[in-house]
């Protein structure tokens, strides 16, 4: 017993007498053989990766008690880029040589208690390497407690402020812990990343939940040895895995792993002092962001001396796209983009001085300066607004895409500030607009990353407000309101309240478009503050006395900060009450269609809004487009995490059938971020006031006769009111606003009058095309750079990015004679015969990437998604115009070479560069370009064993490529379409590798053999009376033909031909009259193939009109022209008041081989429902014609039933289609269609216009039926 006891007092002392404590002693040196390396890649074989390696030695050693340096040598650098298993890494030495340089000087930590503090190094060493020492330093960061196996806490990390669970677990033999540290990098409160370019995209955390597009997991194990002055590390190992989909990660994604160890390779006792050198403070372990802005992920270059760099970059770039795209070039815009952000203000206006004096230059500098994106842009545009040396024009188009992408910090915001007190801001009313709408999205760009957003910042928008609110300026209180709706600033929704009737303290009395500007500066506000917009809009939706409009508009905004059940509720049981037809079915028909609605943001809303149309629907029905409307359609995919919405509101006042207002946008949903895509809207008020007298709306001849009424008193609108008001928002941020009033309307009308003179502007435009003018335009966009970086434990940033950009180019080159010239007024034209040349270029090429992967200022490493979408129109062809014969003619070149008008290619790619040889930089297709498969199959690869399981996976192996083309032998051209896939996939892994891999689509013009040469392709259009060549008597005979076919399939009761030429003759009496006379076309095109003096070849087609007392005729006579051809196709149409319509066609030699018929008509019988009817009856079609019907035939029952059709199997008319529309109640049909082998048919289909507006349709109350109609 004694034995035992002592026993355990030794094993209690030598317990007592070692610390597992993470320390380090300050006398001593520690010597660690430090590795890492991170690699990108699709986790599948045969599929290229990227990937660094850096491996060095660590010394660590110590300075005081609690400080201790940190040096490195023999530091390695390898890359890897290429194919697991067939490539392996290769060494950097010259960036080695950089990193190393800076590496082996000293750096200095603070270190007490398992925690690393504050970091000092030399001011020569970049942030960059200051970050890869913190991943070193990140395996020193590790708590360790004996008093639990497992246990959490939030620390300071690489990562930032995040949770980290611990798990301890002890060697038996060696008495090492070992510590498993994972940290969750997904719940941080202070997180090491930035975002930057997605203020506009609002994140929903109900889309999040549908899915995520990224996932990342940290874990360190530590072997830990205890020592009486506290645990040694002897070995650590971390491991960061992130996967990153564009879709959602379910479906497959891209992974990054990220690895690192440290190995204790000795422990000696330091020889003697440390001497170091002056040292900064470079903050703590946690990773620091620095000039993210310049380093763009998607290239790299040498950024020395960027000036001439830059000059000799625009020189290049507008001469290339001088007169159309080159596409090639326009890749290099990104370049030019990171040039321009490392040049101090001082550089970027010694740049303009340069380049001013170039028209093409001087563009593509204010076009590219915008991205600077910092003081310095603002800077520069406040002395260019100051010495005026800048066009108005200039001026808007770059401060509107400057504030736009501006980064909105606070001093940014406050500097920006001072364009709203610029003399020549004011200068221009259009200008001004630009610039206080600018300032507003500048404002809530800030607002959404800085919360609490100050008021300050908001405090000018408001102050204009309030300014024109007191002096009654109507266009200034609509402006600062719209501004404040840009804004989203909760801190100006007491300002907004004064403008609003019922919720202001005082009584409001101001002008609709006021009170519709105030409501809608509410739509960003929603988001931010629902719960104060939801009592402020439904106490203005209960306000009955309000104009409809305001009401309509206020419901709206209602819905857009999502309301519980319970506000849907009471607004269901007011509208039970409403009287406002319009209100009614405005709210009735937005319900109807969020009830429908399936993208995740409106999840719950949708429930409510299904209940609410339950309640409304047996007392309000369905309401026709003749009421106010709201239509709202979506579509969202979880597996892609993407979905898109459309909306169309039509606002109407209680006695007017002119909208007061339409508005319509979308928006797209990706990865767990709502983005408004282009909205436009106008407000029509001044235009309703002319319509309010004697225009009813029912398109009657009253009606007619108002809109002449209008288009005469146009003078008698208002000076001060605009007749109509347009704007457009982009991102949800209103960036172009204007009125149209009476003097614009005037100026144009003016211009256009055929009494104008010389002092018009198309006299003067006139002018300067006849002495030939040139004119150039190209536009360069970088229409959004979103930005997402975040520490990883190496200390480098991984980042997701995504860059979409955009050149735009037109020229023309024309020159015009007018004979007789012109010399009084613009009327002479009418008589004069206008010839052109011209010769230009219309297109824009769009450029695409996706980048995730390490982005720093010395290497990159990662995958890249790249698109290229060039468009090219040529515009070269002679016109001649002939305004008194109405007769225009068209001549084009000869096609001798090949075209690309559209193409779209894209290919993602394994990514390597490093700035010491960035001309070296690779970029390797992630699925290999030899594919060992037979085209146009799909192959089955080698089975392999996924990774993460034990799961077999087959890969397939899929490589279309087809070349589809129509070529004409007449032109001497062809279309042709063509594409290629090259895609590896796995059935697991879906969608995400079924879009991977190399895509090519393209659409050209391409010459053809023609039958002989061709000079020129001629068009001509003759829209008046005009001499046909055919003669009358060849008409009249096809016309026979035609009608003696039809005669006999309506089966008549005689089949004689006398009885047949006496019907024709009946039917067709006008052109009996004089079978010798040549008959007028009312209408003549013509395409033919030129070839010298020898005849023409191409196709002819006339309209001739044939009017008899009971019905109204036409024919249409396409003939093909050249040596031996009698192809032909004959139409014979008959309209009758009846309300029956009936249309033949044959074609083919001599309009003989082929035949098809179709008639419609509207039937109803006293006491029946009244139905429409049509019928499609085919004798003869060509086999190709027949394939593709039937083809189109199977796929119908599955479309039929996704409409909600139901399928009846039974033998019908063959060669026949018909179908009926039959009145079901007011507001809804049934319908019925017969095909050969089967009918489909569904009722109560509700009716999409007034129910007035069919019985309209019954233009006779006979009984007109369709039986026997085309059939044989």
């Amino acid at each position: 017993m004694q034995e035992l006891l002592l026993c355990g007092l030794v094993a209690l002392a030598t317990c007592q007498s070692v610390r597992y404590d993470v320390c380090l002693n300050p006398k001593k040196t520690y010597e660690y053989q430090y590795e890492g390396w991170v690699n990108f890649g699709l986790r599948m074989p045969n599929l290229a990766e990227s990937a660094v390696k850096m491996t060095c030695k660590v010394k660590i050693a110590g300075v005081s008690a609690q400080a201790f340096m940190l040096q490195v040598s023999n530091l390695a650098f390898e890359e890897f880029n290429g194919f697991p298993g067939k490539n392996g890494f290769v060494p950097a030495p010259k960036l080695a040589q950089r990193i190393g340089a800076q590496l082996v000087k000293p750096f200095v930590f603070d270190y007490a208690g398992g925690h690393v503090g504050d970091i000092r190094a030399a001011a020569e060493v970049s942030d960059a390497v200051v970050n890869i020492v913190r991943g070193m330093l990140g395996f020193l960061q590790v708590t360790v407690k004996t008093t639990a196996r497992i246990y959490e806490m939030e620390e300071v990390g690489i990562h930032g402020m995040c949770q980290s669970n611990y798990a301890i677990e002890e060697n038996a033999e060696t008495k090492e812990l070992i510590v498993t540290q994972v940290v969750d990098v997904s719940n941080c409160r202070q997180k090491a990343a930035i975002y930057r370019g997605m203020a506009a995209a609002v994140p929903d955390q109900v889309s999040q939940q549908r899915g995520e597009s990224l996932v990342a997991t940290v874990r360190y194990v530590y072997t830990v040895k205890p020592t009486a002055e506290g645990g040694v590390i002897l070995r650590a190992h971390g491991l960061e895995q992130q996967y990153f989909s564009p879709f959602n990660v379910k479906g497959g994604a891209f992974r990054m792993q990220a690895t690192k160890q440290m190995v204790l390779l000795s422990e000696s006792v330091t020889a003697g002092a440390v001497t170091l050198g002056p040292m900064e403070n470079r903050g703590n372990l946690v990773y620091k962001f620095a000039h993210a802005e310049a380093n763009v992920p998607i290239m790299m270059q040498n950024l020395a001396d960027p000036i001439p760099k830059a000059v000799a970059l625009i020189k290049r770039l507008a001469e290339a796209n001088n007169y159309q795209i080159d596409s090639v070039s326009t890749e290099e815009t990104i370049k030019l983009y990171q040039l321009l952000r490392v040049i101090p203000f001082e550089g970027l206006d010694a740049t303009w001085r340069q380049v001013a004096g170039n028209k093409e230059h001087r563009r593509w500098f204010l076009d590219m300066i915008v991205e600077v994106s910092d003081a310095r842009v603002l800077k520069f545009l406040e002395m260019r607004f100051q010495a005026r040396d800048i066009s108005v024009t200039e001026a808007l188009q770059t401060l509107v895409v400057t504030m736009n992408h501006l980064n909105a910090v606070h001093d940014l915001v406050e500097m920006a500030k001072m364009f709203l007190n610029m003399p020549f801001c004011k200068s221009n009313v259009h200008l001004w607009n630009t610039v206080v709408l600018s300032y507003g999205s500048l404002v809530h760009k800030h607002c959404a990353s800085t919360t609490p957003c100050p008021v300050a910042a908001v405090q000018p928008l408001v102050d204009m407000a309030v300014e024109g609110m007191r002096t009654g300026n109507e266009a200034a209180m609509v402006l600062a309101l719209k501004a404040l709706g840009n804004a989203g600033h909760p801190g100006s929704i007491k300002t907004i309240m004064r403008f609003l009737p019922g919720v202001a303290a005082t009584p409001v009395d101001l002008p609709p478009r006021v009170l519709s500007a105030a409501v809608q500066s509410m739509r960003l506000i929603a988001a931010r503050d629902p719960h104060s917009v939801q009592d402020i809009t439904m106490t203005l939706f209960l306000q009955r006395k309000l104009p409809s409009e305001i009401r309509m508009l206020a419901f709206m905004i209602l819905f857009d900060t999502k309301p519980s059940m319970a506000v849907v509720s009471a607004v269901t049981a007011h509208l039970l009450e409403e009287k406002d037809i319009h209100v009614a079915g405005f709210a009735l028909s937005y319900l109807r269609s969020f009830a429908g609605s399936r993208t995740p943001d409106n999840i719950f809303i949708s429930t409510a809004c299904s209940i609410a149309v339950k309640i409304l629907a047996p007392k309000f029905g369905r309401m026709g487009f003749f009421y106010s409307k709201a239509m709202h359609f979506d579509w969202f995919s979880d597996d892609f995490l993407i979905g898109t919405a459309a909306e169309v509101f039509v606002l109407k006042g209680a006695s007017n059938f002119i909208p007061s207002d339409i508005m319509f946008g979308g928006k797209f949903y990706s990865i767990g971020r709502i983005l408004r895509l282009l909205e436009f809207g106008i407000h029509t008020e001044g235009i309703k006031k002319l319509f309010s007298n004697g225009f009813k709306g029912d398109l009657s001849f009253s009606d007619f006769q108002a809109i002449v009424n209008v288009l005469k008193n146009w003078e008698s609108l208002p000076g001060d009111k605009p007749a109509f008001s347009v704007w457009s928002r982009l991102f949800g941020q209103e960036w172009f606003y204007t009125d149209v009033g009476k003097d614009a309307i005037q100026n144009i009308v003016r211009a256009i009058s055929a009494s104008a003179g010389r002092e018009s502007p198309v006299w003067a435009m006139i002018e300067n095309m006849k002495r030939g003018a040139a004119w150039h335009w190209t536009k360069p966009l970088l229409i959004f750079e979103a930005r997402y970086l975040q520490a990883t434990t190496l200390g480098l940033p991984v980042e997701i990015s995504k860059y979409y950009h955009a050149v735009t180019a037109i020229t023309v080159n024309a020159k015009a004679a007018v004979n007789p010239p012109l010399t009084q007024r613009l009327g002479q034209l009418m008589t004069s015969e206008v010839s052109m040349e011209t010769n230009g270029f219309i297109g824009s090429t769009k450029d695409f990437w996706v980048f995730y992967g390490i982005n720093t200022e010395l290497f990159q490493c990662g995958s890249q998604f790249k698109g290229k979408m060039p468009l090219a129109i040529p515009l070269s062809f002679t016109a001649k115009i002939n305004f008194q014969e109405k007769k225009f003619e068209f001549d084009f070149p000869p096609c001798k070479k090949e075209i690309e008008l559209f193409s779209f290619s894209s290919n993602v790619y394994a990514v390597s560069r490093n700035i010491e040889e960035p001309a070296a930089a690779k970029m390797t297709p992630i699925m290999p370009s030899v594919i060992d498969c037979n085209e146009q199959v799909i192959c089955t690869g080698p089975t392999v064993v996924s990774p993460e399981s034990d799961q077999m996976l087959t890969p397939n192996i899929w490589h279309p490529k087809v070349r589809m083309c129509a070529e004409s032998n007449i032109y001497g051209a062809g279309i042709c379409a063509e594409y290629e896939l090259r895609r590896q996939y796995y059935h697991m892994e879906y969608p995400l590798y079924y879009l991977l891999g190399y895509t090519h689509f393209a659409v050209k013009v391409v010459p053809a053999q023609p039958i002989k040469a061709v000079d020129k392709i001629h068009f001509e259009v003759n829209a008046g009376p005009s001499r046909h060549p055919m003669n009358s008597r060849q008409l009249l005979e096809t016309l026979r033909r035609l009608s003696k076919e039809a005669t006999q399939q309506i089966r008549l009761s005689s089949g004689t031909t006398s009885s047949i030429r006496r019907a024709y003759r009946s039917h067709h009496p006008n052109v009996m009259e004089d079978l010798d006379a040549t008959p007028e076309a009312i209408f003549n095109f013509k395409a033919f193939a030129m070839s010298g003096n020898q005849k023409p070849g191409g196709y002819d087609a006339a309209v001739y009109y044939t009017p008899e007392p009971d019905s109204h005729n036409a024919q249409l006579i396409v003939s093909q022209v050249g040596e031996a051809t009698n192809w032909k196709m004959c139409v014979d149409t008959t309209v009758n008041p009846g309300a029956e319509a009936k249309a033949h066609i044959r074609w083919g030699t001599e309009c003989q081989p082929y035949e098809m018929s179709w008639r419609a008509a509207a039937a109803h019988v006293p006491g029946s429902k009244p139905t429409l009817k049509a019928k499609v009856h085919w004798t003869s079609v060509p086999e190709p014609m027949a394939a593709m019907g039937r083809r189109i035939e199977s796929y119908i029952p599955g479309v039929a039933f996704l409409f909600g059709f139901y399928q009846q199997q039974e033998v019908n008319v063959k060669q026949e289609v018909s179908a009926s529309v039959a009145a079901a109640s007011a507001d809804s049909v049934d319908v019925r269609i017969a095909f050969p082998e089967f009918t489909i048919y569904r009722q109560a289909i509700a009716l999409p216009v007034p129910p007035a507006s069919f019985q309209n349709l019954q233009l006779d109350a006979r009984n007109t039926t369709l039986e026997g109609a085309g059939r044989e």
